[in-house]
């Protein structure tokens, strides 16, 4: 079965072929936005591939489209839900900046409890 990294948390999860990076971010815990609910709506989700790309669903134009939104768009940028892993590899991806930031507006008891860790 495929699997998909989350750095910089250095989260690993197995999926099912076929398994969006969101879902898996889901299914793993990791700190990846989802602010349109994964329906290629917003660029939340704003990840870049560093290993893996190929074994991706292509980018289609819609998912083009939003990516122009997002921030620090990068060659391996992709959108999470878009991105389903189409082959049994591990995919490697870095949670961008953009994304995380989301998912802890997205959770704000998660968000406190970061700034409590931390000390802030």
């Amino acid at each position: 079965m495929p699997r998909v990294r989350f750095e910089p948390d250095g989260i690993e999860v197995e999926v099912p072929i076929g398994t969006s990076i969101l879902d898996a971010s889901h299914a793993g815990g990791a700190q990846v936005g989802s602010a349109c609910g994964g329906v290629c709506a917003c660029s939340t989700c704003h990840v870049y591939v560093k290993q893996g790309l190929d074994a991706l669903s292509p980018a289609d134009d819609r998912e083009e489209d939003i990516m122009d939104k997002a921030f620090d768009v990068r060659a391996n940028s992709r959108l999470g839900c878009q991105s389903k892993i189409l082959r049994d590899i591990t995919v490697i991806c870095e949670i961008s900046g953009e994304s995380r930031k989301a998912f802890l507006d997205e959770h704000p008891d998660i968000r406190k409890a970061a700034e409590r860790a931390s000390g802030g």
